[in-house]
């Protein structure tokens, strides 16, 4: 690669491939291991690395098949036109017939090929792979899939490079690289940050901060997966969090997914948020128990239900944590659940005011909240364009001030993957956010319909204290009623019984 490879600098134009110590070493990894996975920083080569690895194997062996696969089908067409330059200067000698060279593919008379595709076909499934290279993996939105289809192809002896430059906690990538360093997945970690490239120091690195801002420059530079990602919740948050997570003292149920940390405590007040799903999808039913004080997570389920089974169980749970507050999503399938609790009259369901759609203090104290007549109302939380992001950002507030106490590690490793996409907080693609969900609407109710349950005791209360300042009469024995029942004519008085009690 040293001798023969020419690559195209940016700056210098054509020049000789001369490796630096780390890239060197990587080669040597890569030769060795047959599944590798690469965190990278950015710009040190490992794309032109790869594509040299690749051509070296396709000349000295029949055959070799290598699909490439990035995030679109330009970035894999990128690391094909690095073989074809490599090819194209290579000594006559060292050069091998050509079938097929286009700008997706390249083909020896060997048999030998590399092929590029984007992230959206199935080509991984159709074809035996003897190598496999992953750009960017960490930006693959359905790298899940493509995976698992090409293990059929790859199991037959065919490897793997996998490489990308961090993307937050809970990826695809980021799990394949955890699970790499406990030696559970036989994949052979390369880490490769900004200082192991003799042409860059701390100046180089200050001005990426300048250009990319912290959390840009520790995705690019530091290989760094807490900095990185682009989590609702910090990604340090999280971690801190995630040490305070404890097992469950009892699970409960046909799936054990009742989890419970704490039992009902008759001097306390609960709220239960519930997200309903179809209980035969990809989706889970959820819900949480939060003691409203302390925001202590006491209870949580995660389950596949009908859903109104589940609202059978929602009842249930609810009046066993003392009546708690019943909130239930109540967006398409959620009805169904809501159902079972009107059938029932559980008497401390949450509802919504028709006309507003969402939850506003200001407005819902105006109007009398617990006033009106509940026809007025729908049942459940409505979860709106105009709610969401309030829900959002009370889970974001609270969760930055360290308020609530979370026990489930199911709900951190949700929180890991509910990222920022296009704009709107939502699940990595092949993740849930059934119980973030869940929880954010939790929070939310706490600031709001709590407020306003409180607002409606302190009116009946003060109605209550100006009725007793306008009775004026004042009750002595004399007002008493003649007879209580339990008075009897002895023949000579009336006489009371209540002795016999």
């Amino acid at each position: 690669m040293r001798q023969y490879c020419y690559i195209q600098h940016p700056i210098k134009g054509k020049i000789k491939f001369n490796l630096f110590p780390f890239q060197e070493e990587s080669l040597t990894t890569l030769q060795k291991n047959r599944y590798n996975v690469i965190l990278k920083s950015r710009q040190l080569g490992i794309s032109t690395l790869s594509a040299g690895y690749a051509l070296w194997s396709m000349l000295f062996n029949e055959d070799f098949n290598v699909l490439v696969i990035a995030t679109t089908q330009d970035v894999a067409k990128n690391l094909v036109s690095k073989v074809q330059i490599m090819n194209e200067n290579l000594p006559s000698w060292l050069k091998t017939n050509i079938v097929t060279n286009n700008k997706l593919s390249l083909k020896f008379a060997n048999g030998s090929e590399i092929k590029a595709i984007s992230s959206s076909s199935t080509g991984a499934r159709s074809e035996a792979l003897s190598l496999l290279i992953v750009d960017e993996a960490a930006f693959i939105r359905n790298i899940e899939e493509i995976w698992v289809a090409s293990q059929a192809t790859l199991s037959t002896g065919g490897g793997a490079i996998v490489l990308s430059t961090p993307n937050g906690i809970g990826n695809w990538f980021h799990q394949t690289w955890a699970d790499a360093e406990t030696g559970v997945n036989g994949f052979e970690t390369i880490k490769l940050d900004w200082k192991l490239h003799p042409e860059r120091d701390q100046s180089w690195r200050d001005e990426q901060t300048q250009l990319l801002g912290e959390r840009g420059a520790a995705q690019e530079c530091d290989c760094d997966f807490i900095s990185s990602g682009h989590t609702v919740v910090d990604g340090l948050i999280l971690q801190k969090y995630e040490s305070k997570c404890e097992e469950p003292v009892e699970k409960r149920g046909f799936d054990n997914g009742y989890w419970i940390w704490e039992y009902p405590n008759y001097e306390k007040n609960y709220i239960i948020v519930a997200d309903v799903a179809r209980g035969d999808g990809a989706d889970w039913s959820t819900f949480h128990v939060i003691d409203v004080e302390t925001i202590n997570q006491v209870a949580e389920y995660k389950g596949k239900l009908p859903p109104k089974d589940f609202g059978n169980m929602l009842v249930t749970i609810a009046t066993e944590w003392n009546n708690a507050l019943l909130a239930i999503e109540n967006a398409n399938i959620g009805w169904a659940a809501i159902q079972p609790a009107l059938d029932r009259g559980y008497q401390n369901l949450f509802y919504t005011y028709k006309d507003d759609g969402y939850v506003d203090l200001e407005v819902q104290l105006l109007k009398g909240y617990d006033q009106k007549d509940k026809t007025k109302m729908v049942p459940g939380v409505s979860t709106t364009s105009r709610t969401r992001p309030l829900m959002i950002s009370a889970l974001e507030m609270y969760m930055r001030e360290g308020s609530p106490i979370i026990r489930s590690k199911r709900l951190i490793q949700e929180l890991f993957v509910f990222v920022w996409l296009n704009g709107k907080a939502q699940a990595q693609v092949g993740y849930n956010d059934d119980l973030v969900m869940a929880y954010a609407i939790a929070l939310w109710l706490r600031d709001t319909s709590l407020k306003l349950r409180q607002h409606g005791i302190e009116l009946n209360k003060r109605a209550l204290s100006q009725f007793q300042k306008s009775d004026n009469i004042v009750y002595t024995n004399k007002n008493k009623p003649q007879s209580d029942g339990w008075d009897w004519n002895n023949g000579q008085d009336n006489e009371n019984l209540t002795w016999l009690l």
